[in-house]
């Protein structure tokens, strides 16, 4: 089988993706409790960008890493004693493997795929038949390979709290596969979305998705303003904050007293906060690291009973992974990077 490795152990900076490189191995096969997967597609996410440079701080990083946490594929082996699944089953792996249900433990952190352990830029995978769950029958493998990280983590954001209500808004940020999921569930939940960007194209299209407002960032750089004045002066009443340092500050002030903010990503730097006005207006800022297999199953029945489709930007070839890489590193993209795997 063919697959892909980043050189280098944790703590020796690599080349970043330009130094991935394909290689051959034997086919696994499933031990006790396992299920062998043929991937047909996998996504690329912001982390893998950090990982590929030698610049990921949440865990260490195995050696020769096959990169890649978002994938989907056919069951076509099990081992003794696999119950959930047969061949010949849909099947998407969860970001962390361990994590089934309740809150995350240290050891959960520890499962994490393409970063923790070996990923899924392979033809096939061995995994856990608990790491595993069924993808909804309306997606493609492509669309299905979307969900593992970039989904789980806005679901996780607007229900794994005090959840979305009808009827509340919601502020997303940008247009990458976090906030678009985010805009999709929102509006799902029957909760009035705002989104920012930096683009008009991209606000015109995140409307076309359900996006009820757009707000360019670029023209209004006070745009805490604009959200603010798009609740009649109240705030909002869910953030999912994908920006990091530089842009808390401005999501503290646009939502409302007793509101709830996302922290999902550190796009605009890892750099400290004031806590004080996060006090001031009684506001809960939740750290939000994807989720766990129940949140994901949670997830895909809605998926399934609204017929979501997730928003994919562009499909590449294996053979191309390192352009893709290329294009998720330029952010000129609109939703999901994919690459096919099944050539």
């Amino acid at each position: 089988m063919k697959l892909y490795r980043l050189p280098g152990p944790h703590g020796i900076v690599p080349q970043g993706f330009d130094s991935l490189y394909t290689t051959e191995a034997p086919e696994p096969k499933p031990r006790r409790g396992q299920v062998l997967v043929r991937l047909r597609a996998a996504s690329l996410n912001y982390r893998d960008l950090l990982v590929a440079r030698g610049q990921y701080p949440l865990s260490p990083v195995p050696p020769d890493l096959i990169p890649l946490s978002d994938g989907a594929g056919e069951v076509v082996e099990t081992g003794e004693d696999v119950t959930r699944f047969q061949p010949g089953d849909r099947v998407a792996p969860c970001f962390f493997q361990s994590w089934h249900d309740g809150p995350i433990t240290e050891r959960d952190g520890a499962s994490a795929l393409g970063g923790a352990i070996h990923g899924v830029l392979t033809e096939y995978a061995v995994f856990e038949q608990d790491g595993l769950v069924r993808i909804p029958d309306h997606l493609s493998w492509e669309e299905a390979a979307c969900l593992p990280c970039a989904a789980v983590t806005a679901w996780h954001a607007l229900f794994g709290g005090t959840p979305v209500q009808p009827g509340q808004t919601v502020l997303t940020q940008g247009t990458g596969g976090v906030s678009i999921f985010a805009i999709q569930f929102a509006k799902a939940a029957g909760a009035r979305v705002i989104t920012t960007s930096s683009s008009d194209k991209k606000l015109s299209r995140a409307q076309a998705l359900g996006a009820d407002e757009g707000i360019n960032y670029r023209s209004r750089p006070d745009w805490h303003k604009a959200a603010t004045a798009l609740t009649g002066g109240l705030g909002v009443d869910h953030v999912v904050e994908v920006g990091g340092s530089g842009t808390l500050p401005q999501s503290i002030r646009a939502t409302r007293l007793g509101g709830q903010i996302h922290l999902i990503g550190v796009l605009t730097g890892q750099n400290e906060i004031n806590p004080l006005p996060l006090m001031a207006r009684s506001q809960t800022l939740r750290g939000i690291y994807v989720g766990s297999r129940a949140m994901f199953e949670a997830m895909n029945v809605a998926i399934s009973q609204h017929r979501i489709r997730p928003v994919i930007d562009r499909v590449f070839p294996f053979a191309e992974a390192v352009a893709a890489y290329r294009h998720l590193e330029s952010a000129t993209h609109f939703g999901k990077v994919v690459i096919r795997l099944d050539e």
